[in-house]
């Protein structure tokens, strides 16, 4: 349950078209630059360029302490909050927040995603609703710089990437403080305690305790 069509309804992102393409999430890591600068001169007049490669909706909400490097998007009635720092290469969804102090890189942000405290997510996808609590951050780069490695139970994948973040699906919530470890894929509605620190994957409907058990929610 780690590919694409298994983790996101893809008509809740302008990237929907360009995920299409590709099986495995972090497979769409490295076009994300490329996609963000040709959806953007596609761009109706509901969108303003408020600096060169940046576009924003008409109805967002920017504080005058946020950083937005190039280039971005950031959609419909999304909220940046004070002294957040978007890095650059981030498609930002509709309705999402961007809380105090989070930074973002290289990353996927569907409708209805909230990161609003101090989070930091980088070469990452954050699917349809879902929300990391305070603290909670995707590490992108293993210690020994080596090229991350999916697992999935027993079997290994090999990304080829030495920058690879988490792959949320629609619907996770991340508990406070938690450390989502490079590669990491947590399948839809699914449930992360506080403190967690997650490696490997956490199939959909689960709930992963922080003491590293993982059980079965009620099927939805």
């Amino acid at each position: 349950m780690i590919k694409i069509k298994d983790l996101y309804d893809l008509s809740h992102t302008a990237a929907g078209e360009y995920l299409e393409g590709f099986e495995y999430p972090w497979e769409a890591l490295a076009g994300i630059k490329e996609l963000i600068l040709s959806l953007g001169g596609k761009l109706g007049d509901e969108y303003n360029e408020i600096a060169p490669g940046v576009w924003a909706h008409k109805t967002v909400k920017i504080a005058p302490t946020a950083h937005i490097g190039a280039p971005c998007i950031i959609g419909e009635n999304t909220e940046v909050r004070h002294c957040a720092f978007i890095r650059g290469s981030a498609l930002i969804g509709k309705g999402c927040v961007i809380g105090n102090s989070v930074e973002l890189k290289n990353v996927i942000i569907f409708d209805g995603v909230q990161v609003p405290h101090f989070n930091y997510a980088g070469d990452s996808i954050l699917g349809y609703m879902s929300h990391m609590g305070a603290g909670a951050v995707t590490s992108n780069v293993k210690s020994d710089k080596l090229p991350v490695v999916i697992r999935d139970g027993k079997e290994e994948i090999e990304t080829g990437l030495k920058k690879c973040g988490a792959f949320l699906g629609d619907f996770v919530e991340v508990g406070c403080n938690s450390v989502l470890n490079p590669g990491t894929v947590i399948g839809r509605y699914s449930n992360i305690y506080p403190t967690s620190c997650v490696r490997g994957t956490v199939a959909q409907n689960s709930i992963f305790k922080n003491n590293g058990t993982i059980i079965a929610k009620e099927d939805r």
